[in-house]
């Protein structure tokens, strides 16, 4: 009888916590290297560039479960914080608040490569509207080979 009332009890657990799980991923409890930049709060001394990848690191840990569930809904909603950064970026470089820490004299490329990847986020997005998930797997799997080309190029 109590083998049966344990039985009952984690099953009804399981119903509770199991469709939880993928909002875990969202709660921001794992820290990222880029939040500890100096230069991360906005304003004055604001690097673009670093507040850029602190908002894709979360967006992406997002677009790979949702991606992984086949739900393009929230692909998209993933994505859309990243609206107007490619443009702070590239306001930075041309203002100096961007730095690039690794071949700084490849500047004109790092910033094609940037429009570049923000283009595949556009594709990513629609095929998030039209929840076409082969064509999601494919662009997050060129976006995510893009950051780490990006990284291995201009990061230190």
């Amino acid at each position: 009888m109590q083998r049966k009332s344990i039985f009952s009890v984690i099953t009804a657990l399981s119903v509770i916590v199991l469709p939880m799980v993928p909002s875990f991923s969202t709660t921001g409890y794992a820290m990222h290297p880029h939040e500890s930049h100096p230069s991360v709060a906005s304003g004055k001394g604001a690097n673009p560039l670093v507040e850029e990848m602190i908002i894709l690191d979360n967006v992406f840990r997002e677009v790979v479960s949702a991606v992984a569930m086949g739900d393009g809904e929230r692909v998209q909603k993933a994505l859309h914080s990243m609206h107007g950064t490619m443009e702070k970026t590239h306001a930075g470089v041309h203002e100096g608040t961007v730095k690039i820490p690794k071949n700084a004299d490849r500047e004109k490329e790092f910033v094609q490569l940037d429009k570049e990847f923000h283009q595949d986020i556009e594709g990513l997005a629609e095929a998030g509207t039209k929840n076409d998930q082969e064509k999601m797997l494919i662009l997050t799997k060129k976006l995510l080979d893009g950051c780490v080309n990006c990284h291995r190029d201009f990061r230190k």
